[in-house]
């Protein structure tokens, strides 16, 4: 897993998404993102079939800050695996999978309630 340095050290909403990438905080990235306290990141997941607690470390690293984990796994919903499920769960967070374009849709909600919201987002075309 690679994880880039931050793009933006902080939190952000996502202003667009789709073409393979997402734009947020007047920059644009091309690929999957992950939306963390800490600031947003490239994320090496392309595809939901990828998804795994060691791709996931960042996330959980920073678990004492978040309540909430939006999952964006693409065009359509896939289920979580059970051991993504239970790590989150072990760290007392929620991790809730849902299409990326969901996914986006709430963290911008969430972000602007102020809640301890983060987000893993496999990008689209």
């Amino acid at each position: 897993m690679e994880i880039r340095d931050a793009h933006f050290p902080g939190r952000a909403p996502v202003d667009a998404y789709g073409g393979g990438g997402f734009r947020f905080a007047e920059m644009s990235h091309r690929g999957s993102i992950l939306c963390l306290p800490s600031g947003i990141y490239g994320w090496d997941v392309s595809a939901p079939e990828n998804l795994s607690v060691a791709a996931l470390e960042k996330v959980l690293a920073e678990a004492g800050d978040i309540e909430v984990l939006l999952i964006g796994t693409g065009q359509d919903l896939r289920p979580l695996p059970p051991e993504i499920r239970e790590a989150f769960r072990e760290a007392g967070v929620l991790a809730d999978p849902m299409s990326t374009g969901a996914a986006v849709r709430t963290l911008n909600v969430l972000l602007s309630e102020d809640r301890a919201v983060a987000a893993a987002l496999v990008a689209v075309d």
